[in-house]
């Protein structure tokens, strides 16, 4: 594989999608730091794809705009974490600022020689993943248990039927909440 070129020429070969790949490692890095789940879980992917996506969107995941400088010591520059931090912290306004973005970058015309940008292709393939993909909700009332009326009171068991969310339910909290931790 070739490095990704940024001039516009194409040699022919395979473009890398560094942008990408980076987005995802800021993001897997920032989901790890927290320790909010499992790496390897579906919730850690949920996760880590919808901050992936958040960086790779916003532009802090472009290869002249690094979030990062060097090391994993190095901190993020508080006005980019700001930046990831206000983008998810709607769940609906996020999800439409992806959509928007992924249709406003697909138009785009790709690099080289009118081919599908290979970053723009990744971050779509996980966004489909994101929604396609549903995650059995958690249980809050094993957490904090509520009061509950007497059994007699109920009709069945209509309110214990498990929930199934989309995943960028579930990934795009947890990544909201990392970036907080980090």
């Amino acid at each position: 594989m070739r490095p990704e070129r940024q001039d516009g020429t194409d040699e022919g070969g395979l473009l890398v999608p560094l942008a990408w790949l980076y987005a995802e490692c800021v993001a897997g890095g920032l989901l790890r730091t927290g320790d909010l789940t499992e790496p390897g879980s579906l919730e850690y992917r949920a996760g880590r794809d919808a901050l992936a996506l958040t960086v790779f969107l916003s532009g802090v995941g472009r290869p002249d705009v690094r979030l990062f400088d060097g090391g994993a010591d190095d901190a993020a520059p508080a006005d980019r974490m700001d930046e990831l931090r206000l983008l998810t912290a709607h769940a609906a306004a996020w999800r439409d600022w992806v959509r928007e973005r992924l249709d406003a970058l697909e138009a785009a015309p790709g690099p080289g020689s009118g081919g599908v940008d290979p970053d723009v292709a990744l971050a779509r393939s996980a966004w489909r993943r994101l929604e396609e993909t549903e995650l059995l909700a958690a249980d809050l009332d094993a957490i904090v248990p509520l009061p509950r009326e007497p059994a007699d009171a109920g009709e069945g068991d209509e309110d214990l039927a498990p929930v199934w969310t989309p995943a960028w339910r579930l990934g795009l909290p947890l990544g909201h909440l990392a970036i907080h931790l980090h």
